[in-house]
């Protein structure tokens, strides 16, 4: 799940994205409101993490110009500005939640699950693939009941397969929604992760469940007898 976090605090933002990775979860970053904006015109968040106070563009412009243009991504304010005035200006423009500065990471990962899930339209979903499933609550991947060891780019990578079931994900696909913008990757590192994850489900479900590769169109994740 690739989030977007807008935060011209370099320390903060620094923080908060390592935190946010250490939970599994992809994280690009702008540090300014103008670069938000472009981004959010070409690219694709599961959810933004929004300041207000932002140079070049105000944060609250952010999200008006975000809604404007008909986008549904969840928004998270996150801001010294906790006044009430502002926050129901947020909430107004179209905010879905907001946390004021200082706060403890605890909450704010607990907040950001929560929408993540809210956007999904279920408090709580379990995918399934065979004996495979992903708990989106835990954030966990299981087969048979027992947890499966992956690493972070490992477990982006199957989250976006699983989460879309008998349809082939092309390999641009899963590059963008498992790398950041400034990750120094390009497209065909996919091919690693998926390499790394056929051994590890191979050896778990003894080919019960495999990663089928489909020339020219791109990776599917398929349950066998």
């Amino acid at each position: 799940m690739r989030i977007l976090l807008v935060e011209d605090h370099q320390e903060l933002s620094h923080w908060v994205a390592r935190a946010l990775r250490d939970a599994r979860l992809t994280v690009e970053t702008a540090g300014n409101g103008a670069d938000a904006d472009a981004l959010l015109l070409t690219q694709e968040y599961g959810l933004v993490i929004l300041d207000l106070s932002l140079p070049k563009m105000d944060g609250l412009e952010v999200l008006k110009r975000m809604r404007a243009r008909g986008s549904k991504c969840p928004v998270l304010i996150l801001t010294a500005r906790g006044g009430l005035q502002d926050k129901v200006q947020g909430l107004n423009l179209g905010a879905d939640d907001y946390l004021a500065k200082p706060f403890e990471l605890a909450e704010l990962e607990a907040r950001v699950k929560a929408l993540l899930r809210r956007s999904q339209g279920n408090e709580s979903i379990i995918l399934q693939c065979g004996q495979l499933s992903f708990d989106t609550v835990l954030r966990q991947f299981f087969y048979d009941g027992s947890a499966l060891s992956l690493t972070p780019r490992e477990y982006a990578v199957l989250e976006v397969l699983i989460s879309r079931p008998g349809q082939a994900v092309p390999k641009e696909k899963l590059f963008d929604q498992v790398f950041a913008l400034d990750d120094d990757a390009n497209v065909d590192a996919i091919e690693i992760y998926i390499h790394r994850l056929r051994k590890k489900l191979d050896a778990v479900s003894q080919g019960k469940v495999a990663i089928v590769t489909l020339r020219g169109i791109g990776y599917l994740l398929e349950a066998r007898a």
